[in-house]
């Protein structure tokens, strides 16, 4: 069974930071590109990063986090990490991870929600003003 578990939500002051971490299983890890997504109330779902299986190919961070959040990922352990730090209150949403088979897709990029093969569950991420 495929499963992505997110976690490492929570409340924060603006300013403060958070590191959120998606588990995966049930399937190749390492030929997988994993995407962290966000989805606040009334707006559409966002792609804030996305990191290939290895390591030459540069990871993807959205311009409305850049230099703020940072994407890593430990195919030992089948987990892609991201590190949001000066969090604001825009910042405030769901954050979802995602899987797309990487095969023959290149580097990550601004990918839509459609190419991506697996989805978890969100971890919610609020930012106190």
């Amino acid at each position: 069974e495929v499963q992505l578990q997110a976690s490492g939500g929570g409340l924060v002051q603006a300013g403060g930071s958070l590191r959120l971490s998606c588990a995966a299983s049930g399937f190749r890890f390492d030929d997988y590109a994993i995407g962290w997504y966000r989805q606040a109330p009334g707006k559409e779902r966002e792609q804030v990063a996305c990191i290939s299986p290895t390591s030459y190919r540069s990871p993807y961070t959205s311009d409305s986090v850049k230099g703020r959040f940072t994407i890593s990922r430990d195919n030992a352990k089948n987990t892609v990490y991201l590190q949001m730090n000066s969090l604001k209150p825009e910042d405030a949403a769901v954050y979802f991870c995602a899987a797309r088979a990487s095969a023959g897709v290149g580097r990550c990029s601004r990918w839509g929600p459609t190419n991506y093969d697996y989805w978890g569950q969100g971890t919610q991420v609020t930012v106190s003003s």
